[in-house]
């Protein structure tokens, strides 16, 4: 994983999506706890706070693994990945 001759661009890129990712994680996880405490009070009985606390954990692991595996990918293949995305751009502001 070494990228000292790569654009300066690609590491930005990298750096915010990393970033807004990560910050998409954080604030799934809020609204997951702000929903779930705001309706355990409503929800009947023990099986079903149970479940709804199962099946909320599940979705949260599931979906933290995901985001932290497309960011550990990103970070290994940034230039292909973002070399392309900035090709591209140029060429388009070339062309314009």
């Amino acid at each position: 994983m070494k990228h000292s001759n790569t654009d300066p661009r690609i590491a930005s890129k990298f750096s915010g999506d990393r970033t807004w990712s990560l910050t998409a994680v954080a604030v799934l996880w809020v609204l997951y706890a702000f929903v779930f405490f705001k309706i355990k009070d409503y929800l009947g009985s023990t099986e079903v706070f149970w479940a709804l606390a199962v099946a909320g954990s599940l979705v949260l692991l599931f979906n933290t693994a995901a985001i932290l595996a497309m960011v550990a990918h990103l970070s290994e293949e940034r230039d292909e990945i973002y070399g392309l995305d900035l090709h591209y751009l140029d060429l388009s502001k070339r062309n314009s």
